[in-house]
């Protein structure tokens, strides 16, 4: 997939304001870590992260997912008449149906012309947004887009810390180990064609590379060990996800440099889905990049699922990390397993 006329307008992002550190959480499971003989703060060491950030509840994600649209609309000065697409990426959804789209669309009163839908693609789903907006841009088809997402972590961390107490086995604490990571987010990625002025990053292209055999390693839903309680549940191979998941972006990554005619050294900085310490490092290895070239945000913000690459990108801006001329590559990977590698000129 390769691009000529689209450009990144703008970033907004939402913060879920309740601030949940490591400690909070293994503090909450004390009687499972006595029990299994853990020490307190190995979830830090073993992760990197220190806290994450939770919506309050009750919680509406098309409300959160709005602001963050409503912010990007006013850093790019884009009339909201003027968005031909809203694609709501978020694997959090109000309901099954309508599309989560269809609320944002009417709290930003979109131009009822405008093609409105959800993506669901595990935490891929935003990188999935871009591409499909990109495409319409690319195509003339519309003259800018928005991709929209939020996710929610409390309820099914809550759900899995008292499973894993009831449980109290060490099979199903490693199971259930990635659900701690979950933190919470909304974000808003705005895309034009160019013509409403400004300097912006220029999408190069980018590539995808699905491994569908490993479709059992992560996955979210309802309990089918408990049907009458209809329950969600997760459940996760930690580290079946690194090894795989490191072979994918390994393969995926010599795809992305023949695609966009780079060499490895031409990538100036990277901006990568945001799990913990031993997936960043993974995919820094497999795509044999050091770690200066990174920029994380897992260590205060978690895992957000989809929304976590686009505010770690807007963050990254906001720090001067992302340089004007810079080539940028966008690391996307989600339970399935599927990947995608967006090339920018920053």
């Amino acid at each position: 997939m390769k691009y000529t006329r689209v450009f990144l307008e703008a970033i907004g992002y939402e913060l879920a304001p309740d601030v949940i550190t490591s400690d909070w959480i293994e503090r909450r499971m004390e009687s499972l870590y006595k029990k299994l003989h853990l020490q307190y703060g190995q979830f830090e060491v073993l992760t990197g992260i220190r806290e994450r950030r939770w919506w309050k509840s009750p919680h509406v994600n098309a409300t959160e997912a709005s602001k963050a649209a409503k912010k990007a609309l006013e850093e790019s000065n884009i009339p909201v008449s003027e968005i031909g697409a809203l694609v709501y990426g978020g694997v959090c959804r109000d309901q099954f149906e309508p599309a989560t789209a269809c609320a944002v669309a009417h709290n930003l009163g979109l131009n009822p012309k405008a093609v409105i839908f959800d993506i669901s693609n595990a935490c891929l789903g935003v990188v999935n947004g871009i591409i499909d907006i990109a495409n319409r841009i690319e195509l003339g088809q519309i003259k800018a887009g928005v991709v929209v997402a939020c996710e929610t972590a409390r309820e099914i961390t809550e759900i899995m810390m008292e499973q894993m107490i009831q449980e109290g086995t060490m099979d199903f604490f490693k199971k259930a180990f990635a659900t701690l990571t979950g933190g919470s987010g909304a974000a808003a990625v705005i895309l034009s064609d160019g013509s409403f002025g400004g300097e912006k990053a220029c999408l190069k292209g980018g590539v995808a590379m699905a491994a569908p055999e490993h479709n059992e390693m992560c996955r979210w839903g309802m309990d089918k060990r408990n049907p009458p309680r209809a329950s969600q549940y997760i459940e996760t191979d930690g580290i079946g996800l690194l090894k795989h998941g490191g072979e994918l972006i390994k393969k995926i990554g010599t795809f992305f440099l023949e695609e966009l005619n780079w060499k490895k050294e031409d990538i100036d900085k990277v901006i990568s889905h945001q799990v913990a310490a031993a997936n960043r490092d993974a995919i820094l290895n497999a795509l044999g990049l050091p770690i200066e070239k990174d920029f994380s945000t897992f260590q205060y913000l978690g895992n957000m699922g989809t929304v976590s690459l686009p505010i770690t990108a807007a963050v990254a801006t906001e720090r001067g990390f992302l340089k004007h001329g810079d080539k940028v590559a966008f690391v996307g990977i989600g339970s399935g397993l599927n990947s995608m590698m967006l090339g920018w000129e920053w």
